[in-house]
């Protein structure tokens, strides 16, 4: 296929090849990917680099670099070998000859170990700069030790700040080794933000008056910045919240286990830490988006039906996509089983990887089962549909706006529908309002923790 890139791929093109610590932030659709690419081709036929290295999702590894590689008549000598599976297959990976090798993001910490920090490569893009966002993680930690070996770092992803301007330090640190934002996220964070505690631990950050544009201003000289709406003409998005009503006995049940859960919660987990409670909190939540959903796990893992109210909702809405496609994200294992089920008849397929995308985008599935984490990042689906349904939301702001741009991206020609089974009157609104809010996913956990308690406190 011929390359002919938009004027404002070109700019992203260039600004690469101008800044060799640069971020791209340009929102999902744009093709950051195949801009990229160009770019370390241009560098390599100027023979300015010769090995490049891409940290990215693990899935993203394993078939967006490479499909966009071998799709582009211009990148037809550009060799990407993917560094994936056991060790022994990842070593031989490395040692073969090639221009680009792409790794999963959860090896990483790996290969800057049988490096010793000292990466052999000329290009490091990390493709979804928000995975080390957070500064304590070991990937981050990786990062600090290995960028530095490297002359030339690409940054690259749609939502930099989903969740606040508070994510950009890591970030940026692994662009600039902290020369715009400081060498210390506690130092960032004092100077930009006023902090909110709970039990003298840090649960929330709001930035200054006046701090936004000063930290916008700083990284401006390294950071492009795109938005899909300035420069595609999308289809539009088409988003319905649909209320599903459980049954007078099975709402009561519901309210039953709400009670008897959160009161639980509230003697068992008195006085914890608030990075503690965040993880419990999820715990409980999770509990109770699995009787919305129709069925819970026991201690023991075992599988408990309750009530199909959501599956027989999601069998209407694919029998009224009309033999179009529908990708189906689920939250639980035991969602898989019970649609399954229900769907008998159509192609029903869960995505694992690269065979079930291909088989996706030339219409062979009917219903694509997907956790919203497996599919959120870089994956190109809008060739196989335009319907999508959520099974339950989740909390997640950033996977759930990035799942939802697998089908609402460049290439897309339908409007692409989104239909939210949210359970009513149950955890699913106040999850569903979250992301409506914007709000960051553990102060969203927090909030509807503290809602749950003040309500069955005094009853």
């Amino acid at each position: 296929m011929i390359y002919r890139p938009y004027d404002y791929q070109k700019r992203g093109q260039n600004w690469i090849l101008e800044h060799p610590h640069c971020a791209l932030l340009m929102e999902m659709g744009l093709g950051k990917t195949i801009v990229t690419l160009t770019a370390i081709q241009q560098m390599i036929d100027d023979c300015e680099i010769s090995r490049t290295l891409v940290v990215a999702p693990k899935k993203v590894a394993e078939t967006t670099w490479s499909t966009e590689a071998q799709k582009w008549n211009h990148l037809g000598s550009l060799k990407v070998v993917k560094v994936m599976g056991s060790e022994k297959k990842r070593k031989m990976a490395l040692a073969e000859k090639a221009d680009v090798y792409a790794i999963g993001r959860d090896n990483f910490v790996w290969l800057v170990g049988i490096y010793g920090g000292v990466l052999p490569f000329d290009v490091l893009v990390i493709d979804e700069l928000t995975s080390f966002k957070n500064s304590k993680s070991e990937r981050f930690k990786a990062m600090r030790v290995a960028r530095a070996s490297v002359k030339r770092v690409i940054g690259l992803t749609g939502t930099p700040a989903p969740n606040g301007l508070i994510d950009l330090w890591g970030q940026m640190y692994c662009i600039d080794g902290g020369s715009r934002l400081g060498k210390s996220v506690t130092r960032y964070r004092e100077t930009y933000f006023e902090s909110h505690r709970w039990n003298n631990i840090v649960v929330r950050c709001d930035v200054k008056k006046g701090c936004e544009e000063i930290i916008r201003n700083k990284i401006a000289d390294i950071c492009l910045s795109m938005q899909a709406k300035d420069y595609l003409q999308l289809p539009d998005l088409l988003t319905h919240t649909i209320p599903v009503e459980l049954a007078p006995a099975t709402m009561a049940a519901y309210n039953k286990f709400e009670r008897e859960k959160v009161l639980e919660f509230t003697q068992e987990h008195e006085g914890e830490p608030s990075n503690l409670l965040v993880n419990s909190a999820a715990g409980l939540m999770n509990k109770l988006s699995q009787f919305s959903n129709g069925a819970i796990y026991d201690d023991d893992r075992n599988v408990h039906e309750i009530h199909n109210e959501k599956i027989d909702k999601l069998a209407e809405i694919v029998e009224g996509a009309n033999g179009n496609s529908v990708l189906v994200f689920y939250q639980f294992k035991h969602d898989i089983a019970r649609i399954k089920k229900k769907l008998k008849g159509y192609n029903v397929v869960v995505y694992e990887g690269e065979a079930q995308l291909m088989d996706w985008n030339a219409g062979k599935i009917d219903v694509l089962l997907a956790h919203p984490a497996s599919t959120a990042y870089g994956l190109n689906m809008q060739q196989g549909g335009h319907y999508i349904v959520w099974f339950g939301t989740g909390w997640d702001l950033e996977l759930y706006q990035q799942a939802n741009a697998r089908l609402h991206r460049q290439g897309q020609t339908h409007p692409v529908t989104v239909y939210k089974l949210i359970g009513a009157h149950t955890v699913d609104e106040r999850a569903s309002a979250a992301l409506e809010n914007k709000k960051e996913k553990q102060q969203s956990l927090l909030d509807s923790l503290n809602y749950l308690i003040r309500k069955y406190s005094n009853g």
